[in-house]
């Protein structure tokens, strides 16, 4: 299947799943072009990208197609853990893909909008309206998912904070687990495992996909999972 079938996305950003999602980072080069990373503003909150229900609609359309988007939970779900916070959820498909399968599961995100659709469908998740470099949830979980590109939806200059903020919510021994597209003028995987190791966390597992291709140099998508302790 080609982007012309699946027609033009707009820009990626509550995670991307399988064949799906491949075909979604082939066009985030274009997308992302719309975007302007200013200091102190949020490049997600400044787009006109679809919300709430109307980003839905897109993978359902895909769904529809025979398409997996569900490739992050697979992941998630294979890594033994019993509680995952969803770090930039929008509209709660894989928190709610996550639930179904018996993890405990908590979805914050910035987007009222986004999370709006995520209480509609799901009100028995809770949902938090939050940004992630000063929310305090006074818990901790198994593992993060910060699927998508939440790393480069940050407002510029935050990402360390970030960091640091998340691996707070994070057990000794748990799991991040972030995926984004990759390019210039992008978020460095470099500069992922710098902020990742100031905060605490070792890289484990890297790959190209949801569906644990081989990662390799030149590749415009990274999976990463890091431990912390």
């Amino acid at each position: 299947m080609s982007l012309d079938e699946i027609g033009n996305p707009p820009i990626p950003r509550c995670g991307e799943a399988g064949r799906a999602g491949k075909l979604w980072n082939k066009a985030i080069s274009v997308s992302w072009s719309v975007v302007e990373e200013t200091a102190g503003h949020n490049p997600w909150l400044e787009t006109d990208a679809p919300r709430g229900r109307d980003y839905d609609e897109r993978f359902v359309r895909l769904a529809a197609q025979g398409l997996d988007v569900h490739g992050e939970a697979n992941l998630v779900a294979s890594l033994g853990l019993h509680s995952v916070l969803d770090a930039g959820c929008g509209t709660g498909r894989i928190a709610m893909e996550l639930a179904r399968r018996g993890l405990g599961v908590v979805g914050v995100d910035l987007d009222p909008e986004m999370l709006a659709a995520g209480r509609d469908k799901a009100p028995f998740i809770q949902w938090i309206e939050a940004d992630l470099v000063d929310v305090d949830l006074e818990r901790t979980f198994d593992g993060i998912v910060m699927a998508g590109n939440v790393m480069i939806f940050l407002t510029p200059g935050t990402e360390g904070a970030v960091m640091t903020n998340l691996v707070r919510h994070l057990e000794e021994g748990g799991l991040l687990v972030a995926g984004f597209s990759l390019g210039r003028g992008r978020l460095s995987l470099e500069t992922y495992d710098d902020l990742a190791g100031a905060a605490g966390l070792e890289l484990v597992d890297r790959w190209a996909s949801w569906d644990r291709d081989a990662f390799e140099a030149g590749a415009d998508y990274a999976v990463s999972i890091h431990r912390r302790g």
